[in-house]
């Protein structure tokens, strides 16, 4: 095994998907751990090691949500939850948990790639870079300056502190009970009024056309994630 090879967990009880998963990740050079169950799944991390792990929501011992709080009170391995739920609340479970990303099946292997791509990329720089650029949004976190397409960008300190946190978990699904949380303090989530006001006012102002938006995009019924160039 090369020294620069990604490793994969694979969490899933279903035999036909682990060697699906297998077949499409080593085929994009991924070394493939497999696990059953949640309990496999944790151990795993300890003995493998991986860098990413691809986590099924129906594991026969514990939910695939139970596993990523668990593992979110000693890891930070990126967790893409692949699952056939496509209920709302069940992604906003998962991803308030601590998981970084959500796909239902059935699925495509480019998207999933790109995905591993994006959290793979946060990882590997957990602390933003003072000055963050994607496309054409350029964000100086250390001198709270925003430009886009070369202009600068008047935002209101709320708005502003909205794009750093989207800024700062870039290519990350956001809850709306996250970003309440960030932004306005506890005791906000409810408020999802507060959000959408702000999320449209600062689309207005970074975006080319915010009923398309380039960089703010919606995850519907869930939240909202800043778009990383893959």
């Amino acid at each position: 095994m090369s020294e620069t090879q990604l490793r994969a967990l694979v969490v899933d009880d279903e035999r036909a998907i682990r060697r699906f998963l297998r077949t499409s990740l080593t085929a994009n050079g991924y070394v493939v751990f497999e696990a059953t169950n949640g309990g496999e799944a944790l151990e795993a991390v300890v003995r493998d090691r991986p860098d990413v792990m691809i986590l099924d929501l129906g594991l026969p011992d514990m939910d695939g949500t139970q596993v990523t709080a668990r593992l979110r009170e000693w890891s930070h391995i990126p967790i893409i939850v692949l699952s056939v739920r496509d209920q709302e609340g069940d992604k906003i479970a998962a991803l308030d948990a601590g998981a970084d990303d959500y796909l239902t099946k059935p699925f495509g292997v480019g998207e999933l790639m790109a995905r591993m791509r994006v959290v793979l990329r946060r990882v590997a720089h957990p602390e933003p870079e003072p000055v963050f650029a994607t496309r054409d949004l350029v964000v100086d976190l250390a001198r709270r300056l925003v430009r886009v397409r070369g202009h600068e960008v008047q935002l209101t300190p709320t708005e502003y502190d909205l794009l750093r946190v989207l800024v700062t978990h870039a290519g990350k699904v956001l809850t709306h009970q996250q970003l309440l949380r960030q932004v306005w303090g506890l005791g906000y989530e409810g408020e999802s009024h507060l959000l959408r006001v702000n999320i449209s006012n600062l689309r207005q102002k970074i975006e080319r056309n915010s009923a398309r938006p380039e960089y703010i995009i919606t995850e519907p019924g869930v939240g909202y994630r800043l778009r990383l160039e893959i």
